[in-house]
């Protein structure tokens, strides 16, 4: 069901990331390949793509951006989502959304707050980008922050796996993902008799009684185009196949759904290009609220507020031996509180710029490639009784290069970046936490990275990736030093931690004839010295002064025999580094079973990862299990559907104190009808999860180990939705 299944090889005349059409036409031409219509404003471009794939054969998908010069053949692992295929498997966060992708797992906070994790990888070796531009917000600091990115609003989303997530530095050692909103247009969508189009979503679910909807409008001629969307999405507590109990400020209670898992988020953007006969330019702002339980605390919510401002351009065809400059800008001013029964309570702060120039140079023989520059600076601050890190600031400049030289059997490619990164603690002005002191590092990150593309034959092809990279500490994993309630643990920086440096390989094989296909991806990465976050056997710390190893004043009880201090011990966890490894591997396949007007195909995807501390033999904590699933689906005109199932095997291999989890079958169906209504296009969906109202638990959620059972994964879940373009 991909909806942009270009033919390598092949000569689209789209640039990365390419929009020639709006989002809406997207949405269309992304069921064409189901048997759908599409209207006339769309046909000259779907012929085209039609056509193409008719013509060229292809091995993969295409992740348009996921190759620095717009190559449609890709070293590097990836996968990509958009229209009705990302439509059907949008959840409320972006690390559900995405889980279920060979190799991308879910960090699943509960309901609201959920990041990618790739390869067994997550935190800040793990890049979010906003249309290839910096992401800034604080979810990488704690499991309990959401990302500043809602499904809602995602009209595209690109995965890229391994090394080849090389020229993003070293905090993408694990993988990038690439979230595309349009909110700055890249090409003209309208002739120059100028043109409107829109697309209406509306969804409501009963699980987790969702009411949502998002609206999008862009208009322009072929020198100009307007952009403006908005979104709004409330959800109840999630419904679950287990009694719980529930302690809100309203009272107890005993419950089927998760305690404090409501939410409401809602936001919009305006973003406008103009173009001319080489290049456009362009500007967003937007904005994103939400309000959410935080599930490991009844009583506590967080208020989260971000806006954003973008600019970018590009110049094409300068005629000399540079080519083209592309340069993107950002700037983000993000807040978020966390209330305590209502009451503010710490707040957390995170104000940044990014800046990023490329410039592709003129083609040397069977060499092309191009250069780059990156500056990013961030302030952030922490201030409350669960501040656990500093005031700082981070100021990191990088010069990167991206090389791809020709063959008659494939291609190499050669990637390097120079990084200059630095790190500063600034304290904390309130006398209470005179505990943070001040202080910086300096690091230079450097890494670099070869591929190779081998060209077996027309229906077979190898890849291999192999990169070094260095990553230097964030502010927390150095500086960190109070109680975090998202691990219950009591955390402790070191600021003598070095650069975190990994070797990686990653090899692959594809296959495809007609509609049958297979990719297989194995891969090892080496840690000298991975940063981990580990507990400190027999040590306690008191949660509102740092006391080791308090003890309960039995003449009080619930305060401290020594200092007097409110009584919770709370385990001690250090940021050391280790040497780890992970290996691991990935495949997926489709089978054309029936061919003809009504197709039936079974796509099957699975994988699995091994991750251990090789200096105490300890398996890494949340690695996710080995997965298999499988779905069919079937089209027949404008109706599709699809059912299958997606296997997680137990996992036993955890370290001492975290919690094994038993493994589980999740089962799920979908259907969808187009149906066309003057100049719109109406797709009418259904969708129900977890069929069988499995109890499950993820491995890879810290709240499996410090709140069981109160957060296992939403139980049967039904939404029904609509979208309309025109």
């Amino acid at each position: 069901m991909n909806p942009l299944f270009f033919p390598r090889g092949a000569d689209t005349g789209w640039r990365a990331p390419v929009f020639s059409l709006n989002s809406l036409q997207l949405a269309v031409l992304a069921v064409s390949g189901m048997g759908l219509q599409a209207g006339p404003v769309y046909a000259q471009v779907q012929a085209r793509a039609q056509a193409q794939v008719q013509t060229s054969p292809s091995l993969e998908e295409v992740t348009v951006t996921g190759n620095p010069l717009g190559a449609t053949d890709l070293i590097a692992p990836s996968a990509q989502y958009s229209g009705a295929a990302l439509l059907l498997r949008s959840k409320t966060t972006l690390g559900e959304t995405l889980d279920g992708t060979p190799g991308v797992s879910s960090t699943y906070f509960g309901p609201n707050a959920s990041r990618p994790i790739i390869r067994g990888q997550d935190g800040d070796r793990i890049r979010i980008l906003n249309n290839g531009g910096a992401l800034l917000d604080v979810s990488n600091l704690s499991y309990d922050h959401s990302v500043t990115a809602d499904p809602i609003t995602i009209e595209r989303v690109e995965v890229l796996r391994g090394p080849g997530a090389l020229q993003y530095g070293g905090s993408a050692v694990g993988g990038v993902v690439n979230v595309i909103d349009n909110r700055i247009p890249r090409e003209a969508a309208f002739d120059v008799k100028g043109g409107v189009a829109g697309k209406l979503d509306l969804g409501l679910a009963t699980g987790n009684r969702e009411r949502g909807a998002g609206a999008l409008l862009e208009s322009g001629t072929d020198r100009y185009a307007l952009h403006v969307d908005a979104f709004d999405r409330s959800t109840g507590d999630v419904k679950v196949p287990i009694t719980l109990a529930c302690n809100k400020t309203s009272g107890f209670s005993l419950t089927n759904r998760i305690c404090n898992s409501d939410s409401h988020v809602k936001g919009g953007g305006i973003g406008g290009s103009v173009f001319f006969d080489h290049g456009y330019l362009g500007a967003a702002v937007s904005s994103y609220r939400s309000n959410y339980g935080t599930v490991a605390e009844p009583d506590v919510t967080i208020g989260m507020n971000s806006n954003r401002f973008a600019l970018e351009g590009e110049v094409r065809n300068l005629g000399g031996f540079i080519q083209s400059l592309k340069g993107q800008y950002s700037y983000t001013d993000y807040v978020h509180t966390e209330f305590d029964a209502g009451a503010p309570g710490t707040v957390f702060k995170n104000r940044g710029s990014d800046f990023r120039l490329e410039a592709r140079h003129a083609k040397l023989g069977n060499l092309e490639g191009m250069v780059g520059v990156q500056l990013e600076s961030t302030r952030f601050s922490a201030d409350g009784d669960e501040a656990f890190a500093p005031y700082s600031q981070t100021r990191q400049q990088a010069l990167f290069a991206y090389e791809e030289y020709g063959t008659g059997w494939g291609k190499l490619s050669f990637g390097g970046r120079l990084d200059s990164v630095r790190v500063e603690s600034l304290g904390n002005p309130n006398p209470a936490l005179a505990k943070f002191v001040p202080g910086k590092r300096d690091f230079k990150p450097t890494s670099y990275a070869l591929g190779a593309l081998v060209n077996v034959s027309p229906q077979w092809q190898l890849t291999s990736n192999l990169a070094y990279t260095e990553r230097a500490p964030k502010d927390y994993e150095l500086f960190a030093n109070g109680p975090h309630v998202a691990t219950r643990g009591y955390e402790i920086g070191d600021a003598t931690l070095g650069k975190e440096r990994a070797t990686q390989l990653d090899i692959g094989a594809a296959w495809k004839s007609g509609a049958d296909a297979f990719t297989f991806n194995t891969y090892v990465s080496n840690f000298k010295n991975y940063i981990g976050l580990v507990q400190t056997p027999g040590v306690t710390r008191n949660k509102s002064d740092g006391e080791v190893n308090p003890v309960d004043n039995p003449l009080s009880p619930g305060f401290s025999q020594v200092t007097g201090n409110a009584f919770e011990p709370l385990n001690e966890f250090r940021y050391q580094q280790v040497r780890a490894r992970f290996t691991g591997m990935e495949a997926s396949g489709n089978i054309r079973l029936m061919g003809g007007a009504e197709p039936l195909d079974l796509a099957l995807r699975g994988d699995m990862v091994r991750a251990t501390n090789l200096s105490t033999g300890q398996p890494l904590p949340r690695i996710p299990p080995m997965r298999l699933g499988a779905t069919l689906k079937y089209a027949n005109g404008p109706f599709g559907a699809s059912f299958g199932f997606d296997r997680s095997a137990a996992q036993n291999r955890v370290p001492a104190g975290d919690r094994a989890t038993a493994a589980y079958t999740l089962w799920n169906t979908a259907v969808n009808y187009r149906i066309k209504a003057g100049p719109a296009s109406m797709l009418w969906y259904a969708r129900l999860d977890n069929i069988t109202n499995r109890l499950a638990y993820s491995a890879t959620s810290v709240l499996t180990t410090t709140v069981f059972p109160a957060a296992p994964l939403p139980g049967r879940n039904l939404k029904l939705g609509l979208q309309a373009s025109f």
